[in-house]
């Protein structure tokens, strides 16, 4: 049984992908990390010996913190973090225990250079759709919360990716983007290895709609009827992905806990009665 201070590796795992996740942190020391160089989803590093820089910028926030077996490091972190207000749990088990569970993990090589506000950097096209909200959300929920995106005119993206850090995505030749008939989406949760039935049920349909293949899944019309929508609501492309943001949040809620559910109302009309 978990201690107060403790939360279970099936308890997180159901908040990952979801706005409810913690913020989680990852204090093991590099000869730990570099046995298997990879983050719990969403996850990222901080030096244990340090932690109280981050006491002042947790505060309000659920944290969680573990480290590779979930013992003094972390527990000592989270103790540190508590006695400045913060609340702070471990993960019983820590990365071991995540990893034996055969839960997902972004490998650490994958992600881009941070900035020196520790976030990762993404430009792609302005005016996005369907593929160019679907990724951020994506990284935002399963990479990097604090992710920054730029959107730029589409002559320009390789350029602002040059001259500011940043990953391009969604645009022809390079790294993350289309191949074949998968969609950037697709490629992203191939290349941070997020393979996992929910989120491959999702990509189908991001897949279906980005790429007008609504054949592989009846529920890609109404994504791009969303997308379009959102589209001409929103002139401002950062307000664009943030009301984006719930609409894949729902989508993925859907994916993982709803495909089973119907809708049961209006209830069937009664038959009429052989008299009446």
């Amino acid at each position: 049984m978990p201690s107060p201070t403790e939360i279970t590796i099936s308890q997180l795992a159901r908040l990952v992908g979801t706005p409810e996740v913690p913020v989680l942190i990852d204090v093991s020391v590099d000869e730990d990390f570099n046995l298997d160089p990879c983050l719990i989803p969403s996850a990222f590093r901080y030096p244990y010996d340090s932690i109280s820089d981050l006491s002042q910028k947790m505060q309000s926030k659920r944290v969680v913190v573990y480290c590779r077996k979930g013992l003094k490091l972390s527990q000592g972190a989270a103790a540190i973090l508590r006695n400045s207000g913060v609340e702070a749990e471990t993960l019983e088990g820590g990365h071991i225990g995540w990893r034996q569970a055969g839960l997902a993990m972004v490998p650490e090589e994958k992600l881009p250079q941070r900035n020196g506000q520790g976030q990762t950097v993404w430009v792609t096209r302005q005016r996005p759709k369907i593929d160019r909200i679907a990724c951020p959300w994506l990284i935002r929920r399963f990479v990097d919360p604090n992710a920054q995106f730029l959107f730029v005119a589409p002559s320009q993206v390789l350029s602002v990716a040059d001259r500011f850090n940043a990953a391009p995505f969604d645009v022809e030749g390079v790294f993350w983007s289309h191949r074949v008939e998968l969609c950037t989406f697709d490629i992203m949760i191939e290349e941070f290895k997020l393979h996992h039935e929910p989120l491959d049920r999702l990509a189908k349909i991001v897949r279906a709609a980005d790429t007008n293949r609504h054949d592989l899944a009846p529920e890609a019309a109404g994504l791009l009827a969303v997308s379009l929508g959102l589209s001409r609501m929103y002139r401002d492309d950062l307000a664009q992905l943030e009301a984006g943001m719930s609409i894949y949040d729902a989508f993925f809620r859907w994916s993982r806990d709803a495909t089973d559910e119907g809708h049961d109302w209006p209830a069937a009309s009664p038959r009429r009665s052989s008299d009446g």
